[in-house]
C-alpha cells in the first residue's frame, strides 16, 4: 500500500464513520471542524483508526493535529514501513 492508497482509505472510513461529505475532506481541511468532532467523537475516532488500521492510539496522540495532513502525517509515521511501498 502506498502513500495515496493509505489516504483514500483512511478518507473512506471518515466520511462512512462520521458520515461527511467526502469533497469536504482534502489535506488543509481542519480536522476537528469537518468531521464536527466533540470529545467523545474523539474517542471513536481512535476506535475507528485502530480498528482500520491496526495500531494503538492514545487520546493524546492527537494533540497537535489540527489538519487531514497532520492526521495523515501521523497515521504514516504509525503505519509499519513495510506496509508503505
Amino acid at each position: 500500500m502506498n502513500q495515496s492508497d493509505l489516504i483514500l482509505k483512511i478518507n473512506g472510513f471518515l466520511v462512512d464513520e462520521f458520515e461527511v461529505d467526502p469533497a469536504s475532506i482534502s489535506p488543509e481541511a481542519n480536522l476537528k471542524e469537518t468531521l464536527d468532532l466533540d470529545s467523545l467523537d474523539y474517542i471513536d475516532l481512535v476506535v475507528v483508526v485502530e480498528n482500520n488500521l491496526g495500531f494503538k492510539v492514545k487520546p493524546e496522540d492527537f494533540v497537535g493535529i489540527s489538519t487531514f495532513q497532520d492526521f495523515y502525517n501521523y497515521v504514516m509515521s504509525r503505519v509499519p514501513s513495510k506496509t508503505l511501498v
